[in-house]
């Protein structure tokens, strides 16, 4: 990343999000997401000295640093849990530990799954201790025990090693899985509140220049709360999932009532609430959408699931995505999507098919995407390799360590003989980098575009075409 700064400095980045970095077991290692030691960087990456090297560098170029902190859980193979294994009652009490299962069935009569089709239970067998453990996500990830006050001193100690080396902004993985009660869904829970609470009062305290960032996958009234209020603040950003799960419905459906809806929601909230928005992040795009509100014009949410995954997969007729699908349920026809920006707007089909027309359209449709993006208050974040058109990785199929999880279709390598052709006049990449550049210009050039600026809907009497409307002072942008 180090040598790689100017080509990030062409960008116009300001805000850098490395994705998890820390020590995890290979092969189990969700991502980076299964965390077997906190101060320490994987070694094929480089060493905590190195990353104090990239943040010093990022802060002389006026570049912020984001970095992943993983509060829920760790890997089985971190030291508590490799010492919790072996016996030691003080390390088990900072996992959820069950000697039969009784209480695990209790749990599983209320908490939902979060991967039923890939890591189906919330719980593990653990053969070396002879007892259960709680697992929401992997059964290589358990689940961290707040009720312990000792796992909350020693996991603020992490945090706050890390900020020590640099980091600017904490982006609390799974907030709304933190704290776990009998009887609930173990979700969104007061508790959960609190312990964010508890974290933003020691940053405010020890580091009041570090930004504690939520990451809130679930519906609006699930997400806000998680700002606070201006007594008791809690996140100082959250990511705007809702508005990007509604752009991608709009462009497989055509219809943006749902959008406007979702603008509409957004726009009315206070100006100190700052979103982090995106077309698409490391993550698969999961439809949370308001079917409540759907409803009312006969829309259907199993069959409108399905269409929009057909239609974004390239399995409906005469559609241009190219996604693959991810965690799947046959049962409630859920399912997740994965791809790049690029190959879900068209473009790796029409590349592919040589189809000059439908190129245009595709990049067309890639940039107005960009455009809609930048327009929102808040932060613009682009994952990388969408600047310059990257379509899906499909190598990933090949690796054995990889090949079940379709996430990594759009976390291939960053596509370096691609970005070469940025300066090949006429070439897609150009088109989209240049493209994207100007947009970016134009939105930093104006203060229409600033997060205080007055923003709403207006009717264009078409269900195609969302009209927005920006006012600051006396600029005003339609």
């Amino acid at each position: 990343v180090l040598k790689n700064l100017d080509y990030i400095e062409k960008c116009g980045v300001n805000y850098l999000h490395l994705m998890p970095l820390l020590d995890t077991p290979e092969g189990r290692s969700d991502g980076g997401y299964a965390v077997s030691d906190f101060r320490k960087v994987r070694p094929d990456l480089g060493t905590m000295e190195d990353l104090e090297c990239l943040a010093k560098e990022c802060h002389k170029r006026g570049v912020s640093i984001c970095l992943d902190f993983v509060m829920n859980h760790t890997s089985e193979d971190h030291e508590w849990a490799r010492k919790a294994k072996a016996g030691d009652p003080e390390y088990q009490s900072r996992y959820f530990f069950y000697d039969n299962y009784d209480l695990p069935a209790q749990f599983e009569r209320t908490v939902p799954e979060v991967f039923p089709t890939t890591a189906p239970g919330n719980f593990t067998w653990v053969q070396e201790a002879g007892k259960y453990v709680m697992t929401t996500f992997y059964p290589y990830q358990w689940d961290l025990n707040y009720w312990n006050p000792v796992v909350l001193n020693e996991m603020a100690q992490n945090m706050l090693n890390l900020v020590n080396r640099g980091i600017d902004v904490i982006r609390i993985d799974a907030v709304p899985y933190i704290w776990k009660q009998l009887g609930t869904n173990c979700r969104n829970l007061p508790q959960v509140h609190t312990i964010v609470r508890i974290m933003r009062i020691i940053c405010e305290i020890v580091c009041p220049g570090v930004l504690l960032l939520g990451e809130v996958v679930m519906e609006p009234d699930k997400v806000v709360p998680y700002f606070g209020s201006v007594e008791k603040p809690e996140c100082h950003m959250l990511y705007n999932v809702t508005t990007m799960a509604a752009t991608w419905n709009s462009v497989a459906t055509k219809d943006i009532r749902l959008l406007r809806q979702q603008m509409n929601v957004v726009s009315g909230l206070p100006k100190d609430y700052v979103f982090l928005n995106y077309l698409r992040c490391h993550d698969d795009i999961g439809w949370g959408l308001d079917y409540p509100w759907l409803r009312q014009f006969g829309i259907d949410e199993v069959s409108h699931k399905k269409y929009l995954n057909d239609f974004l997969t390239g399995q409906y007729p005469g559609s241009f995505g190219r996604g693959e699908l991810y965690n799947s349920d046959p049962e409630s026809g859920d399912a997740r999507l994965c791809g790049t920006t690029a190959s879900l707007c068209g473009i790796e089909k029409a590349a592919f098919e040589k189809d000059a027309e439908a190129l245009k359209k595709a990049v067309r449709l890639d940039l107005m995407l960009h455009a809609y993006l930048l327009s929102q208050s808040g932060i613009p974040v682009i994952y990388s390799g969408d600047e310059i058109g990257q379509e899906n990785d499909y190598t990933y199929h090949e690796n054995p360590r990889k090949w079940d999880d379709s996430r990594y279709l759009h976390r291939g390598d960053f596509r370096w003989d691609l970005e070469k052709k940025r300066s090949v006049k006429g070439s897609l990449q150009e088109k989209i980098f240049d493209g994207i550049k100007k947009l970016e210009t134009i939105r930093a050039q104006y203060p229409v575009f600033c997060t205080d600026a007055q923003v709403w809907t207006i009717d264009t009497w078409d269900d195609s075409i969302l009209g927005l409307v920006r006012e600051y002072g006396e600029e005003k942008v339609i």
